[in-house]
């Protein structure tokens, strides 16, 4: 653009210089300005071109931004629904129903199932050992205090306030839903939709150990069918009860031995390394041991043809 400003300046004053002098210009200058009034009509078509570009360019940019204003709408309005208890509560629900409804026929399980005292637990599963009642619940806000806190010391407070939120629903399950009295079993199952909180749940070692105390034995979307299938196995045989507290204590054990089988793994890559070391110096002291042998009979070898 500076550059055009400038050819037309230089033209202006041409034609000034000419005009003044009273001279007919000669056909050397009349074609030097036909040559830059062609170049200025050049730069002029390709300015305006970029201009088109550009504008085309900030158009998609706009629309662009556009949609990922919409996308970070939804994103908050889904954080916002996660933040109230009651909706997040009902969330886990329904995610429960339906894995249920899509795994057993409807006259094997209860949902929203009413006791004696008016509470109602969120699903029962009908077996011949009794009522396994299930419920979900979803510990969400000091989870994400304890991950997200901006100080060691917010997280480490999110962390005991998240504990305690997680045994306060242990303790409600327990005492709620494990009644013998009215056809239950005497375990039942916390059902955590989300993962990430399952996980850092049973991966606490004093949470493990209230639950299990308690009879309470925490599930999630990837271990519920596993931890159900293994279950009504288990009461196909006699001695039911006997069967339901050895298939929890293996899987406890799967739960806590995992970790251990990598480590001895790698004790036992060592203890192989050494061996295979000691392998080889053995062997060479007895090749070492070998040679001496067959240097001293050969030293014999020659005494007795002297």
């Amino acid at each position: 653009m500076d550059l055009t400003i400038l050819l037309i300046i230089v033209l202006v004053i041409l034609v000034l210089v000419l005009a003044f002098r009273k001279q007919k210009p000669s056909d050397e200058i009349l074609e030097y300005l036909k040559t830059t009034n062609t170049r200025l009509n050049e730069q002029t078509r390709n300015f305006n071109e970029r201009l088109d570009n550009a504008a085309k360019v900030i158009s998609a940019v706009q629309r662009n931004l556009g949609e990922m204003s919409e996308v970070g709408k939804g994103i908050r309005t889904l954080q916002e629904f996660l933040q109230s208890p009651k909706l997040r509560g009902g969330l886990g629900e329904e995610v429960l129903k339906e894995m249920i409804e899509q795994t057993f026929p409807k006259n094997a399980f209860h949902l929203q199932y009413s006791f004696k005292s008016g509470v109602k637990v969120d699903a029962v599963l009908k077996t011949e050992a009794g009522l396994l009642c299930i419920d979900s619940k979803f510990p969400m806000e000091n989870f994400n205090v304890m991950l997200k806190g901006e100080t060691e010391g917010e997280r480490n407070i999110g962390k005991k306030q998240f504990v305690s939120d997680v045994k306060k629903h242990i303790e409600d399950i327990s005492k709620k839903y494990i009644l013998p009295e009215e056809g239950t079993m005497d375990f039942a199952l916390m059902y955590i939709p989300s993962e990430s909180v399952y996980y850092e749940v049973v991966n606490v070692q004093e949470l493990s150990n209230f639950a299990r105390k308690l009879r309470v034995y925490p599930v999630s979307p990837n271990t519920l069918y596993a931890h159900l299938q293994v279950l009504l196995l288990s009461f196909e045989g006699k001695d039911l009860e006997a069967k339901s507290r050895e298939v929890f204590r293996i899987l406890r054990a799967i739960q806590k031995d995992y970790g251990k089988v990598e480590e001895n793994m790698g004790v036992l890559q060592k203890h192989l390394t050494n061996a295979f070391n000691t392998m080889s110096t053995v062997f060479g002291s007895f090749t070492q041991l070998g040679q001496k042998i067959s240097s001293t009979q050969k030293l014999g070898g020659g005494e007795k043809k002297e």
